[in-house]
Order: structure tokens, then C-alpha cells, then sequence
């Protein structure tokens, strides 16, 4: 089976191109992609060959990991899954590309465990499942499993946004930094605003999803005595900070990465409870014919929250 995909061939260099699927095994679906998300962080990274070397890195690669699609194939103990709209992290079923993440392509095949069921009303918004499982795990403590709710979110992109829609839900009222003017429009029931206009003020759960690698120190200045930095972004360069005004503070910093199944269930519990909003996050669609323009958007403007790609147009 060939299917249309994303495909980048090195670094820099993008086709949209027919990839040949590998055989599905016994307890594999076929979906049918609707929508992929382009994400900002590691598919930047693959795109401009910074991306720290793991074990199956290479090129060519199918990117994306934010899809959403109907079920269009499935065993015969997996029938009535047929029809289903279903949200797939990516995919590494291809014979002659790697997938990384391989969710970017008109179809693909997963094991049914990763398939998730959601509302097909969600449409497109329901690509933005991963980050908002992302954001989730970030609050939620490693040790207790318990969310623990910022005061401050640094940075109002699509992660800031969903940390601070999530933290409200939860029973939270944040304040988030912003210096874009541009985007400290959009918020919801918290305040947002640049950092300029908190001094003095001090937190005692601060969240950081800027990407910023120069920013823990100014962290740390606002950070109340033993207080907790989570470092929720994605940082290219060497993270460092002074470390005598960290130790007065008794500061703790935690890394917070990828989304557990327990994370994503909890964030489609609340989706369907209507205790989560995904509504004007998604602020550009492009069609996959224009796919190279698209990931030109997404990583360079400012004013693109989030980038999905519409495969309609694509047999």
C-alpha cells in the first residue's frame, strides 16, 4: 500500500511524496489522516538538523505526531472500530522513510492500543490532543500524580494557552508573562502580561514554556522560598543559572516531558465533560499541496499559534 506523505529529505528540504506503508500486522488499523498538526518544537528541530541524535534519528523522515483521522481498515476483531474518528500519535509503519513521528501523511497505520477514540465533532481541534496532553502532564506531580497549579506560566503560545485553560479548570487563577504584545491577546479567565509589569511579585509554582535558556534566573528572582520552577519547554541551548541566589530560595526544578496514556485520558475526560476549551487555538490551515509554505508559517510567524494540514485534497 503507497500513501501521500510529508517527507523530509535532509534538513531544509521538504516534498510532499508517495511513501510505500509497511503490512499491517493483527492488530494494526488502517486510518484515514484528515488533519495533522505541525508542531513548533521537535519538528523545527528535524526541520533544521539541530535535533539532538536518538537512537532511529535519520532522514528521509516522515514528520508530526498530532493526528487525527477515521478509521478505514481493521482486523476482524477490530471491526467495529471502523468508522471511528481517532486521534494517533504518529506512526513508524513505513518501508522505505522513517517515521519521525510519522503521523504527516494521508494514511497511516497504528497499533489499535494508540488509536484514541474522540468526538468527531472535535474535527481538526482534535489534533491538538497531544499538546494538550503535554501541558497536562507538566502540572501534574511526578511523585503524588497530583496536579499542582502554577501561579505563573511563562509564555502565552498554544502550550502557555492550554497550561492556563487547564490550571482554571483545575481551580487556578494564573498570571502569564508575555512580551509579544501580539500575543498577550487571547486570554481567557487569567491575566497576561509582561514581565516588566510584576516586579516584586513573587510565586510559588512557576511554569515555563517559553524555551528561553537565559530565563531562570529571572525565574529565580520572582520565585517565593521554596518554590518550584517546572521547565515545560523545549531549550536548544545550554540551560545555566547563578547559583547562590537559587540556593537562598531553596529552589527546586523539575523537567517536565512527554505525556503519559494516564495524561491523555485525563485531558479526554475533561474535553468531554466540557471542562476544557480547544476553541481559537488552531489559528492557520493550510491544504498539504501548499505543506512547504505551511512549515514556513508555522516556524516563523510570531502569529501563528498552531499550523494544521487539511489532507481532503489528497486521495
Amino acid at each position: 500500500m503507497h500513501t501521500s506523505a510529508v517527507i523530509f529529505e535532509e534538513p531544509g528540504r521538504l516534498v510532499v511524496d508517495s511513501v510505500e506503508l509497511a503490512d499491517p500486522t493483527h492488530d494494526d488499523l488502517v486510518v484515514d489522516v484528515k488533519w495533522s498538526g505541525i508542531s513548533t518544537g521537535t519538528e523545527r528541530l528535524l526541520w533544521s538538523g539541530d535535533m539532538p541524535f536518538f537512537p532511529g534519528m535519520g532522514y528521509p523522515l516522515v514528520p508530526g505526531y498530532e493526528t487525527v483521522g477515521i478509521v478505514e481498515e481493521a482486523p476482524k476483531h477490530l471491526r467495529h472500530r471502523i468508522g471511528e474518528f481517532v486521534f494517533v500519535p504518529g506512526s513508524a509503519a513505513y518501508k522505505d522513510v522513517r517515521g519521525l513521528f510519522g503521523g504527516a501523511a494521508k494514511h497511516i497505520i497504528t497499533s489499535n492500543d494508540k488509536a484514541r477514540s474522540l468526538n468527531p465533532d472535535l474535527g481538526a481541534q482534535g489534533a491538538l490532543l497531544a499538546l494538550s496532553s503535554t501541558a497536562y502532564h507538566a502540572l501534574v506531580h511526578p511523585i503524588t500524580g497530583k496536579p499542582v497549579l502554577p501561579d505563573l506560566i511563562v509564555g502565552h503560545g498554544i502550550l502557555g494557552r492550554l497550561l492556563a485553560r487547564l490550571t482554571v479548570a483545575l481551580g487556578g487563577a494564573p498570571t502569564v508573562w508575555e512580551q509579544n504584545p501580539e500575543r498577550q491577546e487571547g486570554a481567557g479567565d487569567y491575566r497576561v502580561c509582561a514581565s516588566s509589569d510584576c516586579e516584586g511579585e513573587k510565586y510559588q509554582n512557576i511554569m515555563d514554556v517559553s524555551g528561553d535558556s537565559t530565563i531562570i534566573d529571572q525565574l529565580v528572582g520572582h520565585l517565593a522560598p521554596q518554590g518550584e520552577i517546572v521547565l515545560a519547554g523545549f531549550y536548544e541551548a545550554r540551560l545555566d543559572f547563578a547559583f547562590p541566589a537559587a540556593f537562598m530560595k531553596e529552589a527546586r526544578i523539575r523537567i517536565a516531558a512527554e505525556w503519559s496514556p494516564s495524561d491523555q485520558a485525563a485531558v479526554c475526560q475533561m474535553l468531554e465533560r466540557d471542562q476544557l476549551s480547544l476553541n481559537n487555538l488552531i489559528t492557520d490551515e493550510c491544504a498539504v499541496a501548499d505543506a512547504s509554505g505551511a512549515y514556513e508559517t508555522a516556524f516563523t510567524d510570531p502569529n501563528c499559534l498552531k499550523m494544521v494540514l487539511n489532507w481532503s485534497d489528497k486521495a
